[in-house]
Order: C-alpha cells, then structure tokens, then sequence
C-alpha cells in the first residue's frame, strides 16, 4: 500500500472531545448517563435505560467534564470541576428533575477530595478538605440533603489520605515516613486514637489500604513487602493473619474488582504487554468467558447497578475507538451503546505492537512501537513520546497523540524505562536519583534500538512528551545535544530545585517520597542543577517548542519561562505556546486544537511529516510568547 492511500486524519477527529464517552448505570439499573459535548463543552447527558429519551442535565459552559458519578439516591448527578486548571477541585451535585447545579464545597483555594461513598449510606458522602491547613485534609461529613459539612476527622496524623470502613468509619491513615516510606495507622472506631499497625520502607512499591471486607474486620490492601511486585493482601487487623489473595513475581496489581455490594473480591488485574485479569470468584468467570466472545481486545467491568444485573463493559483496542456495551447478567445478551469516537472507524490506524530490549546494563525495558500505515517500515522518522509521571508507565490501546504522529508519517516509541510503575519495586527503585541519568539513558537506548532494528532513520529521531516527559525532553537537549533532531516539551519542569521548591502545599504529605526518588533539596542542591536542564541551557541548540498552562500548580509557569528566557540570552531560538486558562495539561478542546496544530508544523518541518493546514480557530499566534 503507498502512502498516499491513507488519509490524513483531523486533528478535530483526533482531539476534540469524544462524542459519546464513560457512560455509568444509575444505582437503581433504570437509567444511563454519560458525556458528550454540547456547545463544544463536555457535559453529563441521562436516558431512560431501553429508551433514546437523551437530555442533557449539566450545563457547564468552559471546561468541561471529565469525571462524574451517580448518587446513590439515583435523583443526582455528582461532578468536580476546577478553575481553568487550579486543581483545586470542588464537589458540584445536579438535581436530575429541575437540573439546577450547586457547589458543594464552595470555598475559595480549597481542595475536595471524595473519600467515601457507600450504597447504605446514600444522603451522606465522606469528603476530604484543607481548610484549615493547606497542606493536609481534614475529613468532613458532608450532608447530600442540605448542604452541610460537619468536622469528622482532624488530620493531626498529616495523613495523605484516610480510610473508611463500610459504615463510613473512618479507621486507616495512611503517611509518609520522614525517609518516603509508608505507615499505615489503624482504629478500631472512631473513639479510639489511631496507632501503628503496618510500616514499611522506601524502596516497597506504590501501595496502601484499598478498603474493608463486608464485616469490617478485615483489611484489603497492596503492598510489595516480602515479594518483588506488590500483591493483593487480606489482613485480620486484631490477629495480623495476612493472606495472599492475588500476586505476579513480575508485576504489580494494576487493578482490583469489588463487588460494591457484598463486598465479595471477584477479580485482581495485572497490566503486562496487554491487561489480564485473575478471576477470583467462580460467577464472575463464567460471565468473562462470554465476554471474552463479544469482540476483540482488553475489557473491563466500569459501571454496574446495585442489583448486579446490568454491567457496563469497555472494551480498549489499539486501532480503533472505546466500545461500550450492556451486558444484562440474567440474558447474557451484550448490546452496544455506543463508541466514543466513531469517526475513527473511518481511517487506518496504528497498531500498538509490544516490544522489549536490555538498556546498557543489562536491566529489561519494556515499550509500544506505533508504525505509521502504508509505509515501510524501515528507515521512518520517529517520536520518542516519553510518558508522564515519571511514576506511570504506557499501556497498550488507543491513544489519539499516538495515533495522530502515526497518521503524519512517523513511527512512535512509547518507553516504560526504569522508575515507571508497574513492574515490580526491583525496577521501579532503579530509577531512584536517576533524573537525567539512566532514565534519560533508557530513552537513549531505546532510540538506538529503534535505529538497529531498521525501524528508524537516525536522522530524524525527535523526542516529544507532557510533565516528566517534557523534563526529558529538555534532558535530552542539555545533556546529549545532537542527539534527537527536535524536541517538544509540554508543562515539563526545567529545574528540580525550583520544582521540589514549589509543590503544592497539599503535595507536603508525599514530598518525602519525591525527595528520596529524586534528591533532597535541602542538602543536595548541586546534585540537583546537575540533572536540571535549566542549569546547562547553553547546551541547547537543537529546535525545541514549549507548551505550558499558566495556572499549573505541579509544573509553574515559571519552571517553562526561566529556561525560555535562558534559551534565548545564548541566542538561540524557542517557540513557547503560554495558555492561560489551562494548568497541568490541554483540557479545552479550542487549546488543544491550537497546540497539535502547532506541534505538527513544528515536527514537519524537521520531520518532513504530513501537514493538515490550520484553519481559523487552530491558529496559535494569539497564545505564542
């Protein structure tokens, strides 16, 4: 097939909001809500369950929504939303009869977190807030019916989260060790002071307390004491018996099901080159294994009603939309509802094809390779796209950017190199003071791999990510000029000691393991301008292009315009895209048009990629600084 027989896809197909996405089932199993875009806004839709009755019952006008739930009272919608990227998320509750929204937790520079929310319990919510201390959130009972927050738990453990029972007790807080380890303290009630019930030290993988058995009595949680990867634990709190209910020598829980009911463990997941589930409870097999037939791909369970009897299903592909189906339990029968992103179908794509290598020093990396349809693949341009985090890994299935950069001719490298979750507290440690080291060695060795296997012209390698990767973007640049062609840096910090010096005030309970898996700032800080690209701008000479949300309160504003301004005092030239209504991240679909149309010229232009020619509301130059 030649490359001129596959057509060129959108950016507004790729990047405006989907057209149907994450639809829940109401408790009660009679109704569907889901999002879609209304005015160019994400809102939350309703229809009758069997009916195409579809209203919309949220109106919000500029951001849009990303993340809702049911009341269990089946009367409410449940969303939080931010200002133009703040983070500093409140709680909002729409009335499905007269769809009049209010704020629940109205408060100015303040932070809500759901805590807990329980079928027994349907007017009252469990909700985190730091009112009273920026840095840590006290837990209040909020009143679903009138509005109201009364005091719960005052956070004098400096907790970084609690954990409610089944009653909505609170009875675990989880914290920090002053060297990033874990301690889990427990109580039996809410009269009883909490005390030490687990600690455990700063090399154990990312973990904790994930909830309660139906009784109470038994604790859940994740943790990689004893074992490589973390496994999913049940302890008796008063015995301290443990048992092993899933583990992986390899890899870390990646995901758990619970029946929201009974409380009853059905199935654990472990994300490898694709997701697998282990299937803990007999009935919920049998329901797999039809599944499993409807179509191909990964699924999971993401909504149910109280009953059990309706179950919504997702299934990931890597060349082609989300589907979603319902799946009645008692017929069997699985009925599509929709895609989200049904004009996809329309164009070729990329598959996601698993890949592995050895970095220098033997240690195993784990990645995606993207090959661009009706190209050879041989000798392509390629995009490193290096993920976020850094503490996350890629997974397979679709993504747009991905799909995008394949779409315009180039091949793309997707790297879970060390320090990504995932794959065990062995690999995840090794990345432990590794900013700008053998992390940005890892990418190196990839991009080589890349080169060997004939996959890559060594020419035209550039290296492109959002956050930790915009960091190893700016890397790769100071440290290995010459080495990549170009380099897109999105919200990504420039410094380590301005960035561990302006972490939110709410990011105090974990600074400890951000210290210990980056550097201490406060005794280390030559260390850390050694591996802070701001400190060796002058390095810079390959073509580079910054994106950065000016409400960022994980990467600043000031993390992009230092090394900017650094840049071009040794007279060199940057393109910088500033968005002032965004923070960590492109949420408004009208920015994120502005920003790949930019990024595409960008990469073409040093790539000799396809161009899909801006239009009106894609030009940039009223956001470039």
């Amino acid at each position: 097939m030649l490359e001129q027989e596959i057509k060129i896809i959108p950016r507004a197909v790729l990047f405006g909001d989907p057209e149907k996405s994450d639809p829940q089932i109401s408790p009660d199993g009679n109704f569907l809500a889901y999002l879609a875009s209304s005015n160019g806004v994400r809102n939350v839709f309703v229809r009758t369950l069997g009916k195409e009755d579809d209203r919309q019952v949220t109106l919000d006008t500029k951001r849009g929504i990303r993340r809702f739930f049911w009341a269990f009272d089946n009367q409410h919608i449940m969303y939080i939303q931010d200002k133009e990227g703040d983070e500093n998320w409140h709680l909002y509750q729409t009335d499905l009869e007269t769809n009049m929204t209010r704020d629940l937790t109205p408060l100015d520079g303040i932070q809500a977190q759901v805590l807990s929310y329980q079928p027994d319990f349907p007017d009252v919510m469990l909700v985190g807030l730091n009112t009273r201390d920026k840095r840590f959130h006290d837990v209040y009972g909020l009143n679903l019916c009138d509005g109201t927050l009364e005091l719960n738990t005052t956070n004098t453990e400096e907790a970084a989260t609690f954990v409610a029972d089944n009653k909505l007790v609170v009875r675990i807080a989880q914290r920090m060790t002053p060297d990033g380890g874990t301690e889990i303290r427990y109580r039996k009630d809410e009269n009883e002071p909490f005390t030490t019930l687990l600690t455990w030290g700063p090399d154990e993988t990312f973990g904790g307390i994930t909830g309660f058995d139906q009784e109470n009595r038994r604790l859940r949680l994740v943790s990689s004491v004893d074992a490589n990867a973390s496994r999913f634990l049940e302890m008796d709190a008063e015995t301290m018996c443990v048992t092993v209910l899933s583990q992986d020598p390899v890899y870390d829980v990646g995901g758990i099901m619970v029946n929201p009911v009974t409380r009853r463990v059905e199935a654990v997941r472990f994300i490898r080159e694709r997701a697998e589930m282990e299937v803990l409870d007999p009935d919920v097999a049998a329901e797999f294994a039809i599944i499993k037939q409807i179509r191909e791909g990964d699924f999971f369970v993401t909504s149910r009603d109280l009953a059990d009897e309706n179950w919504i299903v997702t299934f990931v592909v890597d060349d082609g939309p989300l589907y979603f189906y319902l799946y009645n339990r008692k017929t069997k029968v699985a009925t599509l509802l929709f895609s989200n992103q049904p004009k996809l179908e329309s164009y070729q794509l990329a598959k996601a094809i698993p890949i592995a290598f050895k970095a220098r020093d033997g240690l195993d990396i784990h990645g995606y390779l993207l090959l661009p349809p009706g190209r050879e693949p041989k000798a392509l341009p390629l995009v490193l796209r290096v993920h976020g985090g850094p503490y996350g890994r890629d997974f397979w299935g679709l993504e747009p950017e991905q799909q995008w950069l394949a779409n315009r001719g180039y091949a793309v490298l997707l790297v879970n190199f060390r320090g990504s979750t995932g794959y065990g507290k062995a690999f995840l440690n090794a990345g432990d003071r590794e900013w700008g080291g053998k992390m940005h060695e890892d990418l190196l060795d990839a991009k080589a791999w890349a080169i060997k296997e004939g996959y890559a012209d060594p020419q035209k390698v550039a290296i492109m990510g959002t956050s930790y990767g915009g960091y190893a973007t700016l890397a790769a640049l100071t440290f290995t000029p010459g080495e990549f062609v170009c380099g897109i840096d999105i919200v990504g910090p420039s410094s380590l000691v301005t960035m561990m010096r302006s972490l939110p005030p709410y990011w105090t309970a974990v600074k400890a393991m951000l210290e210990k898996r980056i550097g201490y700032v406060e005794t280390e800080e030559e260390f850390l301008k050694s591996r802070s690209p701001l400190y060796h701008a002058s390095k810079i000479v390959d073509p580079l292009l910054i994106a950065q949300g000016a409400n960022d309160p994980r990467c600043k504003k000031a993390e992009s315009d230092q090394i900017v301004e650094a840049i071009r005092n040794n007279g060199r030239t940057v393109e910088y895209l500033v968005f002032p209504d965004e923070g960590h991240g492109f949420v408004r679909p009208e920015n994120r048009a502005k920003f790949y149309a930019a990024a595409e010229a960008f990469l073409a232009k040093y790539l000799d990629g396809r161009v899909e020619p801006p239009i009106s509301h894609e030009l940039w130059d009223d956001v470039c600084c």
